[in-house]
């Protein structure tokens, strides 16, 4: 536990020159320390600044002068934006900052999460925003341990909603700085990634599993966010292997769905190198919000109410076939060994025989799309069983102790 963290506070003192000198003062009074950093355009801050507005720009290879001369405001907090995540990181590597705490309107905003992506996960970022959890925020800009904080009343000047929500995100940060356990473990640690176990259950029987072989398994819900949290670690190497079972991010993301992880899924541990089995779990079904109406591609397809959150409806048979066209493209290109389990006899609990999202005739659709999308560099294992039946966990397992016995993945440790 961190006694006294450091805290990077970012914000445009041009503008937010009381705001930031209150949440300074909010840091102090909690035990931190704060460093703040400048990336206002504008005009010069009149406040004490740790890290000025003429670094930030240097960082992003330019000057503040020739950033005010562009005369584009988006572009110059562009410019601001990948200078301050230089230093964000620069500053995290060399242990300088335990924590993140930025604030804005739509400006800032955008700008924080340029920031909070170049952290890693793990280390803990605040943002105090005006559009905390809006509409206007693509999924894809948010860090996937991001915790956001509405800015009420917090659009111009102190006042006492004002600093109730700088008070509670300075408290927020700090409070997490000094409670963070960075993940380490003796052990491997194998990602994976799954539904849950009303759709996905594999998870179940492969933890005990994977433990008794001397691995660490970490499973990532696969709703969006957990995908997210997956492939950047995946493309940072933090897995030793990945058992890449939950696709449904990817079919959605084919899809048009909300409910995505990104145009890059399926391509951390590829890139990295990291030998992955994956299979196709879930890729029938696309996801969109319960509390909205049937959107018109999925209209006619029989649709399962997971809750008042998420639905899904069966996809047709021309984007299962892209859907198909996507995993193989993406398991191509992979640097590291891979290999597809095919479960023939379905991949979602839901779309067993008698459940409401059972479709033979588009499971074994997809099965041959599939199979002609996969390219030769990847083993396909085709199982004559279910995803959630013991023969695929058996199978799984028999891939990964094979590249364990020939050194493709490191042993486990007792």
């Amino acid at each position: 536990m961190t006694a006294a963290p450091t805290i990077l506070l970012v914000g445009t003192v041009d503008t937010k020159r009381d705001e930031l000198a209150f949440l300074r003062e909010r840091l102090l009074a909690l035990g931190a320390r704060a460093r703040l950093m400048d990336v206002g355009v504008l005009a010069a801050g009149h406040a004490p600044v740790d890290i000025a507005n003429t670094e930030v720009a240097a960082a992003a290879g330019t000057t503040l002068r020739a950033v005010i001369d562009g005369g584009d405001e988006n572009i110059a907090m562009t410019r601001m934006a990948e200078g301050a995540a230089a230093i964000a990181s620069r500053l995290h590597a060399q242990g300088e900052i335990q924590g993140l705490l930025a604030l804005g309107g739509t400006m800032g905003t955008d700008l924080a999460f340029d920031v909070a992506a170049a952290l890693p996960l793990g280390c803990p970022k605040v943002v105090l925003s005006t559009v905390a959890y809006s509409h206007l925020i693509p999924p894809e800009r948010i860090t996937p341990d991001l915790i956001m904080v509405l800015w009420a009343g917090g659009l111009y000047g102190l006042n006492s909603l004002c600093r109730s929500a700088l008070a509670q995100a300075a408290g927020a940060v700090v409070g997490a700085a000094r409670a963070a356990l960075p993940p380490r473990s003796h052990r491997p640690l194998v990602g994976m990634t799954s539904l849950g176990k009303s759709c996905l259950a594999y998870m179940v029987a492969l933890k005990p599993a994977l433990e008794a072989r001397g691995y660490e398994l970490a499973v990532f819900h696969t709703t969006g966010m957990g995908g997210r949290a997956f492939e950047a670690l995946a493309a940072a190497g933090r897995f030793a292997a990945v058992m890449d079972f939950s696709l449904q991010e990817l079919a959605n993301h084919v899809g048009g769905s909300v409910v995505t992880a990104g145009a890059d899924r399926l391509t951390g541990a590829g890139r990295a190198g990291t030998p992955q089995i994956v299979a196709p779990g879930a890729v029938d079904m696309v996801d969109f919000p319960a509390w909205a109406p049937v959107p018109p591609v999925l209209a006619g397809r029989p649709v399962h109410r997971h809750n008042r959150l998420i639905a899904s409806a069966t996809s047709a048979p021309t984007l299962r076939a892209a859907i198909a066209r996507a995993i193989g493209e993406r398991l191509g290109a992979a640097k590291g060994p891979t290999c597809l389990l095919l479960p023939t006899r379905g991949i979602e609990q839901w779309d067993r025989p008698g459940e409401p999202l059972h479709d033979a005739e588009g499971l074994q659709a997809f099965l041959a799309a599939m199979r002609t999308a996969v390219p030769t560099s990847v083993r396909c294992v085709e199982l004559d069983a279910h995803i959630n039946d013991p023969a695929f966990c058996d199978a799984a397992l028999r891939v990964l102790d094979d590249w364990v016995a020939r050194g493709l993945v490191p042993p486990g440790c007792p």
